[in-house]
């Protein structure tokens, strides 16, 4: 059985999240994984600036951060399964970028949490070849649960 723990760290109310699980529940089942866990968090910018500085060396904030605990070899307990790792989004970063690319919070919500859920699985960005496949399977999920960029 797949889990998703949501952590909210912050005292906002985000009822988008129930929505962002089950768009993470379906990426999990697009990327036919099964008995896998992980955490998503919300922080705010304050927390997410000391992450960032204190793991990445980058003396700023930043909308999410992924710490994957898989590399080469899957760590798998007997009775949880699979642990991918911890997704932490800013929220007052997500509120400010919806703004800014004129959708709603649960798309920006939605397209942090799972660009978060394929860091976890070893996806990134740092080639443009790389960038197009992790891009594609993000919309595709954000697609097929109608989350669109107008929305």
């Amino acid at each position: 059985m797949n889990h998703i723990e949501i952590f909210i760290q912050t005292d906002e109310e985000v009822p988008e999240l129930e929505t962002v699980n089950k768009v993470l529940l379906s990426a999990v089942e697009k990327e036919k994984l099964d008995n896998v866990s992980f955490n998503l968090i919300i922080v705010d910018n304050k927390y997410i600036h000391e992450l960032n500085k204190t793991y990445r060396k980058i003396d700023r904030e930043t909308d999410v951060i992924t710490f994957a605990l898989e590399d080469e070899d899957s760590i798998i307990l007997p009775d949880e399964g699979r642990i991918l790792g911890d997704i932490y989004i800013s929220i007052d970063k997500a509120k400010e970028q919806s703004k800014e690319y004129k959708h709603s919070l649960l798309r920006e919500l939605s397209f942090l949490a799972v660009h978060g859920f394929y860091h976890l699985l070893g996806y990134d960005h740092q080639t443009k070849e790389d960038e197009e496949i992790m891009f594609k399977k993000q919309e595709e999920v954000l697609e097929a649960n109608g989350i669109r960029r107008e929305s």
